[in-house]
Formats: C-alpha cells, structure tokens, sequence
C-alpha cells in the first residue's frame, strides 16, 4: 500500500517539510511516485521512517542515524551504549540544576540561606515544609512583617541559627514541661509566661511581634500542622500541644498592657550562649500578678 507525503505527515506526527528534509539528506527517499510526480512512501519507508524518529527522539543527529541505518547490526548497539552514556551524563547535570532551583525556592521562600549539611547540623529534626513556605508566602507576602522576617532570616549567620535553636529548644522543653505537669494554659500562670516568652524570641530574631499578630501565628499553629512542626517536631508533640499554645498566647494577649504593645525591637540580637539567658522568660513578666 502506498502513502502520499501528506499521509504519512499526518499520521507520523512530522511535518511535509521534515519529509522532504529526510528525501533530500538521503536518509527516507521513497521509490514510489504517483502519475503526477508525487512521492509514494510503501510500508518499508515507513518502517524506516520510524527508526529514524526513534533514533532523533535519543538526540543522535541526521549524519549518526544514516550510519547506524547503513549497518544496523555493526552500528546501532555501540551508539546506542554511546547515547546511553550521554544521556545518563545529561541527566546527572539536570539533576544537579534540579537541586540548585530547588535550594534557591527553598532559600526564597524560607529564607534560611545555609547548606543542607549546615541546615541538618543547626536544626535536626526541625524541618521546613516547601509546601507550607509557599503558602505563607502567598499569604504573607504584602505584609511588612513578613517581608521583615524574611529579610532577617536570611541575613542569620550559620552561628546565629545555633544560638537561635538553642533557645527554642530550652523554650520547647519548658512548654513541654508546663503541658505534662497540667499547668493551666489561662492566667498569670507558666504556659502564660512562656507564651510572652515565645513572641519576644520573634521579635528579637525576626520581626516585632504585637499581641495581635503573635495571635496570628499561634492560630497557624493550631490549625496546621506544618507550622506547628516549626516549633515542636512530631516526635515531640502530644495531643493538644498545639491549642494549648494558642490558648496561653490568648491569655497573654488579653494580659498585654500598652507598654508591651509598643516594645521596641532590640537593636542587635543577644550574645552568644552564655551572656543572655535565651528564651527564659523575661523578669518582668515573672513577677506580673504574682502577688
């Protein structure tokens, strides 16, 4: 059966052009030819045509494919193990660039600008969810705040993340603490103290931090899980950890007084371990309805 130009473009998924491009490099003439002059393609010029699409599919050029379809037996094996090794090559590089846009989205959208190896060793078991950065971006992105925090998270040196985890894990422990032993979330109480503590750790690293927005992330807290593993990681988190954090950072919102509304952001971050008492919770706050 024969087949005109136009035919076996169409059913090929090739253009006229490519056939006739084919025709004139001598890789597909067909030896038929209608009354008025017209190519005809038989069923083995469309077998041809198919080794020859398959071979361009893997990259080889026009000159490689004639010479494989020259000797097929001789040729076609050794180029294809030479093909083979290129595109494993290709691939290795395009994973590698994979890997690099994938760290700069991850960069942009956390703003932690550390290596994975320096990540692991400054945050363990903290992860950050690409998936939920996005969706705070989205979320976040017109507030000055967030473009704040954003902006300090990236400038954090490998030494300032070290001594910023270093406090969220001795805060980490104390919530911890105050949640097994039933301390109430409400009142002048431990969860209440710890709540201010937390939304002054935010305001020191990141951005300031007013009651209303440290109610904010709290609400993220308790509603999603992803934000709340920023915090507490899943091996550590108990049933309800989440809503008794939002319950105390109520409590201590509804106890903020004007002057904590306007606290200042400090001007440079406390020293290195050992000069500040990290996330304790501030003195003043301690003895707030103590009697």
């Amino acid at each position: 059966m024969s087949y005109t130009v136009g035919q076996v473009s169409g059913f090929a998924g090739v253009t006229v052009r490519t056939l006739h491009h084919y025709d004139r490099a001598g890789l597909l003439s067909p030896g038929g030819r209608s009354p008025g002059g017209y190519r005809l393609y038989d069923d083995a010029d469309l077998a041809r045509l198919q080794q020859i699409l398959f071979y361009r599919e893997l990259g080889f050029t026009l000159d490689e494919i004639a010479e494989i379809l020259a000797d097929p037996r001789t040729n076609a094996l050794d180029q294809l193990k030479g093909r083979r090794r290129a595109l494993r090559e290709q691939i290795g590089k395009l994973e590698r660039l994979v890997e690099v846009a994938e760290r700069a989205m991850e960069v942009q959208r956390t703003g932690v600008a550390l290596s994975p190896q320096e990540r692991f060793e400054v945050f363990g078991e903290i992860t950050f969810d690409l998936s939920y950065a996005t969706e705070a971006e989205l979320k976040w992105q017109g507030s000055p705040g967030y473009r704040e925090a954003m902006e300090s998270a990236a400038a954090h040196s490998k030494e300032d993340w070290a001594r910023l985890m270093g406090e969220a894990a001795r805060w980490r422990e104390e919530l911890l603490a105050a949640f097994d032993a039933g301390e109430p979330p409400g009142g002048g109480g431990w969860a209440r103290e710890l709540a201010e503590a937390h939304r002054r750790h935010i305001s020191r690293w990141f951005t300031p931090c007013p009651p209303e927005m440290h109610l904010r992330i709290a609400d993220d807290f308790a509603e999603d899980p992803r934000a709340f593993a920023l915090v507490v990681p899943p091996s550590q988190q108990r049933p309800g950890l989440a809503a008794y954090l939002r319950a105390a950072v109520r409590a201590n919102a509804a106890s903020a007084d004007p002057q904590r509304r306007r606290e200042p952001r400090p001007e440079s971050h406390p020293g290195p371990e050992g000069e500040t008492n990290a996330l304790a919770v501030p003195e003043d706050v301690r003895t707030e309805g103590t009697g």
